[in-house]
């Protein structure tokens, strides 16, 4: 009876750590490298840009993560194109996102968020920053940023999107995007119970994308937090059939070959050939290009005026699957994503800059071509924000139905044949609600937190198993 007894104790401790461990795993940075936090694996993007209606469709009411009819409707269909990764633009902190991020955490989708707005204080004016890097402006920041320190599935977040992409923008914006990084990172680290990583997303011009990509990775000799963790790039270069030399991807790979941070394709798709045929997805995920490169997000889900677009969302709410999506769908659902040991492989090629990007990053410069950095910012904005912390409700996961994972809506192939398959979303992970947060106050300084690994959990149940058989 006494073993019995011990053997059900067991199971239930046992039992606790591992359905804790059911759910999605926070992704973080090893070098240059972006890995999943408890398994070590390397993680590699597979996704897609995601803003239904634009950004303008950002406001008071809506944004792409507040409703849940329809982020199950497109779940779906993000499972079905088998992606791990969705970029979203623009959201609005005020509302509650939740269901939304719950759903795409038990479908195992993680988010790369923007935490700029077209909406008045929520963005830098690329040609005078100094006019919008205002204290209402950093507020915004901290509540995308705050709200969504509480998802697991929040894998990084940008500090901005081609605000650098003329010769005016490069004279004026650089100094404030790194000051922005800077003040976002500061953030995190003092409000936040885990590093998520900050980056930007550069625009698809040679002649400030690499410069700026130096800028950014750059230490202060003073020693302040400005570097990005991640940088992406929006590239189009790779238009219909092209190889590696054709499409200029050799000459990205030389790029980036030396950069001491994950680097990607936060967009790309080029849309001069129609359909689009998606071949660079190949180029992306081979050993020519995934020692430097860390996949990618295709431009983009919905159709819009741009005609980029997956899929076309009628006014019915109903969705129609698109050439493109079939093609893409193709290279995605096929594609073997490199493992622990292609990663290990490609490193010993390249050692020397895996170790320096694990350990001192290259200080700054007084100079880089093509931008300017001598723009005097006022480094001391944030502080009085970021003494205090942001008072708004931190997101959390949250106990679904069934019911909520189905599709109130229908899909519709290219062709106007009804899609009855495709109705509900899969679970890929549990999760226990329990665990989230609705504290609105500042969270513990990360040494003030008790952290315990899945190893260090096993090692307490082992523990607790032998105090209980001594004293029965």
């Amino acid at each position: 009876m006494m073993f019995r007894g011990l053997l059900i104790l067991a199971y239930f401790c046992f039992s606790c750590i591992f359905v804790s461990a059911a759910s999605i795993n926070p992704i973080g940075i090893s070098g240059k490298r972006f890995v999943d936090t408890v398994t070590g694996e390397p993680f590699f993007i597979k996704g897609v840009d995601y803003q239904p209606g634009g950004s303008s469709e950002v406001n008071s009411a809506q944004d792409p993560l507040s409703d849940p009819d329809t982020c199950a409707r497109d779940i779906i269909l993000f499972q079905e194109l088998g992606i791990n990764t969705v970029r979203i633009y623009s959201v609005n902190p005020e509302l509650n996102h939740d269901e939304c991020m719950t759903m795409l955490g038990m479908a195992g989708i993680y988010l790369i968020l923007d935490v700029n707005s077209p909406l008045e204080n929520q963005h830098l004016n690329r040609y005078e920053p100094w006019t919008t890097y205002n204290q209402d402006y950093l507020e915004h920041v901290f509540q995308v940023v705050e709200q969504f320190s509480g998802y697991n599935n929040t894998l990084g977040f940008f500090a901005g999107n081609e605000v650098i992409n003329d010769k005016r923008s490069a004279q004026y914006s650089p100094p404030y995007v790194k000051q922005l990084i800077g003040d976002m990172k500061t953030y995190i680290n003092q409000h936040c119970d885990r590093d998520i990583p900050v980056g930007y997303s550069a625009a698809d011009d040679l002649k400030y994308r690499v410069p700026l990509s130096k800028y950014l990775e750059c230490t202060d000799k003073d020693g302040k937090i400005t570097n990005v963790d991640f940088y992406g790039v929006n590239s189009y270069q790779w238009c219909g059939k092209q190889t590696l030399e054709s499409s200029g991807y050799d000459k990205l790979i030389e790029a980036y070959s030396d950069y001491s941070k994950p680097v990607f394709f936060s967009e790309f798709g080029c849309n001069r050939v129609l359909p689009r045929t998606f071949d660079e997805v190949k180029a992306l995920f081979s050993k020519d290009m995934y020692d430097v490169f860390s996949g990618g997000l295709v431009y983009e889900f919905t159709q819009e005026p741009n005609n980029y677009g997956l899929v076309d969302i009628k006014e019915d709410g109903s969705a129609t699957i698109l050439e493109d999506f079939n093609q893409l769908k193709n290279h995605y659902k096929g594609l073997a994503l490199p493992t622990k040991k292609d990663f290990m492989s490609a490193m010993s090629k390249n050692e020397q800059i895996e170790q320096a990007s694990m350990s001192n990053l290259p200080l700054c410069s007084t100079k880089y071509e093509n931008i300017n950095i001598i723009t005097k910012v006022a480094k001391d904005l944030a502080k009085p924000l970021i003494k205090k912390g942001i008072s708004i409700e931190k997101g959390h996961f949250v106990d679904l139905d069934p019911e909520n994972l189905k599709s109130k809506y229908k899909f519709y192939d290219n062709a106007g044949g009804e899609l009855p398959s495709l109705n509900s979303m899969r679970i890929v992970n549990n999760f226990d609600s329990s665990k989230g947060s609705k504290d609105k106050s500042r969270k513990p300084k990360k040494n003030e937190t008790n952290k315990i690994s899945i190893v260090d959990s096993v090692w307490l149940c082992f523990a607790i198993v032998y105090i209980v058989y001594q004293f029965v």
